[in-house]
């Protein structure tokens, strides 16, 4: 290890980054938009100021949280890529923009790492009761479910499933912050449209672009067992009930029916989505993926900008 790689190189403000970067937190900002689109979608308005304030802390605590805990449980499988010379070609991957698994790569020790997250968790765990009890529920079930999706890493490539259910958690928890009791079907509606976006715009396409490594390290994700090819299709078939779903969560919901609105949501879709994941099954290459990965990142926030300028009209 060099010298610049050791812990006590970074000092202020560089040392705080590390810690963020562990949380990946320039894409957990990008993913606290789902809770929002979730909540102010279903609403129709803006919440009372003390949930708004209480929710935005709360949800970048769950997130940053959630975010280092699959580096804490992952720590000794990054350590071995790190050993191997892994992380080193990772692109333009937005959670490498500060710098990729920093407890990994001696940056940070393992204890740090995790009283970042529990920290974080306990934030999280009190706001949430604050906003909800259940909230509560979907959080700890979000953290389990995580573990889970690290433990399956060599073990199923269906691991890609439970990282469909986890990027949901955030926006059902957040529907019962502002109500109560919300609408089954609309819970049902939101949780297909999260679930399929983070497998086929998010989660598969990282895989195709890890490929190599993770077969040098025997990884279990869909396109080491299955291939580039299969899992290219399983990309295109989830980006299209993505845009089905897309235009189906605002016939459930209270407040947007009107037609313009629904086109806008399809339209941000096959950009963001379908043209990627078209271009990656065509090409099959490394680049394509995280061209589709990066731009299917601001989804949810072209989501949540239609809901509020719904909203402001």
């Amino acid at each position: 290890m060099s010298e610049t790689s050791l812990p006590g190189h970074f000092t202020g403000l560089a040392r705080l980054k590390l810690f963020f970067a562990l949380s990946r937190t320039p894409h957990g900002l990008l993913d606290m938009c789902t809770p929002a689109f979730g909540a102010l979608l279903w609403l129709g308005h803006f919440p009372p100021v003390q949930t708004i304030v209480i929710g935005i802390i709360t949800t970048f605590a769950g997130y940053t949280a959630v975010y280092a805990l699959n580096d804490v449980i992952d720590y000794k499988a990054d350590r071995e890529k790190a050993a191997m010379g892994g992380f080193s070609s990772s692109g333009n991957d937005l959670d490498n923009i500060i710098v990729r698994h920093p407890m990994a790569q001696g940056l940070l020790s393992f204890k740090e790492g995790l009283l970042w997250a529990l920290s974080w968790s306990l934030l999280a765990l009190i706001g949430a009761y604050i906003l909800n009890p259940v909230c509560v529920l979907i959080f700890l079930c979000g953290c389990a479910l995580e573990t889970l999706y690290c433990i399956l890493w060599r073990v199923s490539p269906f691991r890609t499933i439970v990282s469909g259910a986890v990027k949901t958690s955030g926006a059902l928890a957040a529907v019962f912050a502002v109500d109560p009791q919300p609408s089954g079907m609309y819970l049902i509606g939101l949780f297909l449209l999260l679930f399929f976006w983070e497998i086929g715009g998010q989660n598969i396409p990282n895989d195709g672009f890890d490929v190599e490594e993770d077969r040098r390290f025997d990884a279990r994700t869909i396109p080491v067992v299955y291939g580039i090819q299969t899992a290219n299709v399983i990309i295109v078939a989830a980006v299209m009930l993505t845009l089905l779903m897309g235009t189906v969560i605002f016939y459930l919901s209270w407040t947007i029916h009107f037609i313009g609105f629904i086109l806008m949501s399809l339209a941000v879709g096959v950009y963001l989505l379908l043209l990627p994941a078209l271009r990656l099954y065509q090409s099959g290459t490394r680049s394509h993926a995280m061209m589709l990965f990066n731009r299917a990142s601001y989804y949810p926030v072209a989501l949540l900008v239609i809901v509020l300028i719904k909203m402001m009209v």
